[in-house]
């Protein structure tokens, strides 16, 4: 594709970017908490607020009606030197309420104290049903022109740039949950388009567990925590899910993705995004087609693996959305393509078989390939957590010309409850004028009032047909960007029913699909994923219902489970439908760019040859490198140690380098730090530590000089992945090339065939 001019929004990422090379000569590791170092002591000089740290910016600067103010990232949030009341009155002092004498009664009087405690006990709104644990950045997305054929929204027009802002989540647990629980993870892109919102909220899994959203409520309940002791937290591993899946064959295909690697990413920015439902698209002459979204990740598909998830959990429970911003921060910005499968509108709204309307099933990239359409640049940080992230509200039916929905059940009921629950989470009907979610196209929409209402409108007739205004608000016409939905035939002699077309019925001719296109590893780890959920019920019935639904998927994948839970495998009557796999389902196998990977690099103070060129080399391919050393701080030289024996773990890294194999630190003692394990042994105990999990986790490790010893010492000497060498360059080149595939998968044999 032939490279076009950078208008604004791509000039400002790059104009960063550029700002972050040059910091190359002494970067800053990410994660500073403000924009200028404090100082030891308590600043007592009056000065106004600090500006955002460079990698932020909060929402656009817009009326609640969509006109751009201009207004600078300063002026939205606190204002002047001096600490103020709510109302603006100066205060000399908020940590002391207003008492009768020093030892007497607190007064009523006391306005101050009680705005204070006021605000504090209203600070926290209800928290989303689902979806509640997330993370979110500000971007903006370039179209390529190449959906014009198909579609006629303006924002996929070539070369045009609308501001995004994108909201990553997990399904299951609370907003205090861990990231990197097992789970489906939400992927929602809010577009500020010129023609109005539009909001793509989807999935990192393209199916659903059900195909009528009238029984969203019933999924929900049975995968939360247990309603009497309110207990497992964001977890699926527990009988009322099993219960509920084992007895609803329709979750089968999901339940299969969920029990893949892609319930685990290795971040947000390696994981894929769908739209779930099939849309309609509309061209220039009014001519439609039926299509799926897809999110293709500029680095490629990658998953933790589980002992590494669950550590993570425990050690890290953030890493997701850390991950998310020190990217970011660093200027390693994430991007995804946006690419649609396009379909012919029939009237039976089937492709190759497949009932296009049911949210249970994919259609193979390999029957309709992914068409690229435009890409998605995550540049920009929040500044406020709540007033972004928290208060964002997507909606499937925020649309633009060009897109309409289908006759999908879980669409429609999708269409009803998203603007439901948002008057309860946002306090009322004026959620979009939340400065996240307003408009950047002009609003006028007649509704008034409310809860929360921040326009101020003028006009005396709020109604159509008016002449008091002037006739004001005008219907568009067509021509106009006016929104029109797709006319479509109903059938002549349709009853009122409760109940799902027979295209529907066949619950495992995809999750087969699915179980024989990935690898043999990744059927590894789908094995063991059920049979450590099963394993965690208590209910052997529900253990065996499910064996019965894996049988009618296939009979390997039930044998192996089976033989897991230690109960015999049934067996299957009647015929399987045969299936071709999908190559493009597996995430094995590829070769992807290393932006933003975390190298540890273990150093010993005293030998520090090799390092700063390997560090060098890192920083300049594009990623992190953090020393870990015996103690944090400056080392020899004018490197610095971001990490300690202590702090470090190897869940952190996606590759180590070994500079040395440093003898115990001062603090390798047990009664310090557990990872000490029993004193003895020439190299520090929590560096062997650290290659062990590294090895058994199947990532990449390097050394030169006496790395070896580290290396013997947690029994890893040799092995696919391990890269020994005397020049520190060409083993970091080594690494890197390992690195491009994630894992060394062939590390270790698999018994799946």
């Amino acid at each position: 594709m032939a490279p076009r001019k950078p208008g604004k929004l791509v000039k400002a990422a790059l104009e960063k970017a550029v700002e972050k090379v040059a910091e190359l000569v002494n970067p800053p590791i990410p994660g500073a908490p403000s924009s200028q170092p404090p100082d030891l002591d308590e600043p007592t000089e009056p000065r106004g607020p600090l500006p955002p740290k460079s990698d932020q910016a909060g929402p656009a600067r817009v009326t609640p009606t969509g006109v751009n103010t201009g207004a600078p990232a300063q002026s939205v949030g606190q204002q002047g030197e001096y600490l103020t009341t709510a109302q603006g009155l100066r205060l000399y002092d908020t940590d002391h309420s207003l008492k009768a004498g020093d030892r007497g009664p607190t007064l009523l009087q006391d306005h101050h104290l009680r705005e204070k405690i006021m605000h504090f006990d209203h600070e926290r709104i209800p928290e989303r049903a689902v979806h509640a644990r997330g993370a979110g950045a500000h971007g903006v997305f370039v179209g390529y022109g190449t959906a014009a054929k198909v579609c006629r929204a303006a924002f996929l027009a070539d070369g045009v740039e609308t501001p995004v802002f994108v909201r990553f989540s997990t399904v299951v647990g609370s907003r205090g949950s861990a990231d990197t629980v097992r789970d489906t993870r939400g992927f929602a892109t809010k577009f500020y388009t010129q023609e109005g919102t539009f909001d793509l909220v989807g999935n990192n899994i393209p199916v659903f567990f059900i195909q009528d959203g009238i029984k969203f409520p019933d999924i929900v309940h049975a995968v939360k925590p247990h309603p009497d002791r309110e207990i497992p937290q964001a977890q699926s591993a527990h009988d009322t899910f099993w219960d509920f899946v084992s007895t609803h064959t329709e979750a089968t295909h999901h339940v299969m993705w969920n029990m893949s690697d892609r319930a685990v990413p290795r971040s947000y920015r390696t994981m894929e995004g769908f739209g779930v439902h099939t849309f309609r698209l509309v061209d220039a002459d009014g001519q439609t087609s039926l299509a799926k979204f897809h999110w293709k990740p500029k680095l490629g598909v990658h998953s933790l693996v589980w002992e590494e998830a669950q550590m993570i959990n425990g050690i890290d429970p953030d890493y997701h959305r850390r991950d998310l911003a020190d990217a970011i921060e660093s200027g390693a910005y994430p991007q995804w393509e946006l690419g649609i499968q396009v379909f012919p509108d029939t009237p039976r709204q089937t492709f190759e078989g497949i009932d296009l309307l049911d949210p249970t099933k994919i259609v193979p990239e390999e029957l309709a390939p992914v068409q690229p359409v435009g890409m998605l640049t995550l540049n920009r940080n929040p500044m406020n957590y709540f007033a972004e992230t928290e208060q964002v509200a997507f909606h499937p039916g925020h649309l633009v010309p060009g897109i309409d929905v289908t006759d999908d059940p879980l669409l429609h009921a999708r269409l009803f409850s998203y603007l439901d629950t948002q008057l309860t989470r946002l306090g009322g009907p004026n959620f979009g004028q939340i400065p996240i979610n307003r408009p950047h196209a002009p609003v006028n929409d007649m509704l008034r009032d409310g809860f929360h209402q921040n326009a101020v409108h003028a006009g005396a007739a709020p109604y159509r047909p008016n002449t008091l205004d002037g006739g004001n608000p005008f219907p568009a016409n067509v021509g106009t960007g006016v929104y029109v939905e797709v006319s479509q035939p109903l059938p002549r002699a349709a009853v009122k029913v409760r109940q799902a077309p027979t295209s529907f019925a066949d619950h495992f001719t995809q999750p087969r699909l699915f179980w024989q296109s990935l690898s043999p590893v990744e059927k590894e780890h789908v094995v063991r994923a059920f049979t450590f959920e099963l394993g965690k019920c208590y209910e052997q019935a529900v253990k065996e219902r499910e064996l019965r639904v894996l049988a009618n998927v296939d009979s390997e994948l039930c044998a192996q489970v089976a033989q897991g839970l230690g109960l015999p495998a049934p067996t299957v009557t009647g015929r399987q439908k045969r299936v071709a796999p999908s190559p493009a389902l597996s995430q094995v196998g590829g070769t992807w760019p290393v932006d933003g990977r975390i190298i540890g690099i273990v150093v010993d103070p005293a030998d520090l040859d090799g390092v700063r060129v390997v560090r060098e080399t890192i920083l300049a391919g594009g990623m992190v490198p953090l020393l870990i050393a015996p103690t944090g701080g400056p080392l020899s030289d004018g490197l610095v140690a971001q990490r300690t024996f202590l702090t470090a773990r190897s869940v952190e890294f996606d590759a180590l380098l070994l500079a040395a194999s440093p003898p115990p630190a001062a603090d390798a003692i047990p009664s310090r730090d557990a990872k000490a394990g029993a004193p003895g042994g020439a190299v520090d105990p929590r560096v062997v530590l650290m290659v062990q999990e590294c090895f058994r986790h199947s990532k990449a490790i390097g050394g030169w000089g006496s790395a070896r010893a580290a290396l013997e010492a947690a029994g890893c000497a040799t092995g696919a992945g391990i890269v020994l060498g005397d020049d520190p360059a060409t083993v970091l080149g080594k690494v890197t090339k390992l690195l491009g595939a994630h894992r060394v998968w062939q590390r270790f044999p698999v018994s799946v065939p």
